[in-house]
């Protein structure tokens, strides 16, 4: 159970990327005893481009009614869910035979609200083959998790940290204490024990992966499982950020920790709400100097991924699983396929 948790976590590397970028643009905050406070109604990211995803059309002003007015009365109805808020994309068109499908995962989610919808369902049951980040099938990748999570060289993070600031981040593992013992973290890459610090926020004793829930679900099938990448890679992308930037950042997040709590708060209520507008004005609201890092860690793959999703997709039906911040925005996996000239589009997300 160890290594399946161990395996969700490095999955994680989409929201750590945003946590990290968080910490970078909290600098200059901290520096100056601000308190970092959640950005819950900053407005969405205009796109810079057309994005794939057909937005709501919206109506006219008409002319202004009195108060009591029976017609304004009758006009006051609850707000409908935008049906462009989804995280189950299908993808037709530009020579495919039959749909493929896209879904947003969030890796970790708390365990009443780990379901899956009645589309995603039918996708799995209609689908040829299922593509997560990496085969969560394969145990030899799972098995591996530990290894890879290591700093090289032998480095600890008392390495990279002064003893007084080590006290500050052992004092917040006595205080919570995580799933894996913080005696076995010394070794691992800061930004991994950041993610699970992040995972530990969540309001809720029992947490599951959706990509579990898809390979539950996929018992009644037996659709083959692959993976776009390997654990090993994944965890090589932390080893080209400095280690030392790293230890920092994650010091900063254990003596920032109540604001990083509403800010994670917050990445989870925009993927309850399944807004992929306003996660992609959340994770493009970066610091400069992340820019090279946010490339590296989301943009790069997301090109790769595309090529590779095409070559899939023209063999058989595939539904693809991967962390819900690689799809929206302009350097979106969903706006990179319609670049490829195929054809995507919202299927309804919520039972």
């Amino acid at each position: 159970m160890l290594t399946r948790k161990l395996l969700l976590f490095i999955l994680s590397i989409s929201a750590a990327s945003w946590v990290s970028a968080q910490v970078k643009k909290a600098e200059t905050d901290a520096k100056a005893g601000k308190v970092i406070q959640a950005k819950t109604n900053a407005p969405a990211a205009k796109p810079k481009s057309a994005s794939p995803a057909v937005k709501s059309a919206k109506g006219s002003p008409g002319a202004a009614s009195k108060p009591g007015n029976a017609a304004t009365k009758k006009k006051e109805t609850v707000k409908p869910v935008n049906p462009n808020h989804s995280l189950l994309w299908e993808v037709s068109g530009g020579g495919l035979t039959e749909p493929s499908y896209v879904f947003g995962t969030m890796h970790l989610v708390c365990a009443d609200e780990a379901k899956l919808s009645a589309s995603l369902k039918k996708a799995i049951k209609d689908c040829g083959q299922i593509f997560f980040e990496v085969d969560m099938d394969d145990i030899n990748q799972a098995m591996g998790g530990l290894k890879y999570a290591r700093m090289n060289d032998g480095l600890k993070l008392s390495d990279l940290l002064t003893p007084v600031e080590m006290d500050r981040i052992n004092a917040y593992f006595d205080q919570h204490r995580p799933i894996i013992p913080f005696a076995m973290m010394h070794r691992f890459k800061p930004y991994f024990i950041t993610s699970m610090i992040g995972e530990g926020m969540m309001d809720c004793a029992t947490k599951k992966g959706m990509e579990e829930l898809i390979m539950q679900e996929n018992k009644l099938y037996n659709k083959e499982i692959l993976g776009l990448e390997t654990i090993q890679f994944q965890a090589s992308l932390f080893d080209s950020i400095p280690y030392e930037k790293q230890a920092k950042d994650l010091l900063l997040y254990v003596d920032s920790i109540e604001g990083y709590r509403k800010i994670n708060q917050e990445m989870f209520d925009v993927y309850r709400r399944q807004d992929l507008e306003k996660m992609d004005s959340l994770i493009t609201k970066s610091d400069p100097g992340m820019e090279q890092y946010m490339d590296m860690l989301l943009y790069n793959r997301n090109i790769r991924w595309a090529s590779e999703m095409t070559f899939h997709m023209q063999r058989m039906s595939t539904l693809f699983a991967v962390g819900a911040g690689h799809l929206p925005g302009e350097r979106g996996l969903l706006n990179l396929l319609v670049q490829q000239g195929f054809t995507v589009k919202p299927l309804p997300n919520r039972d």
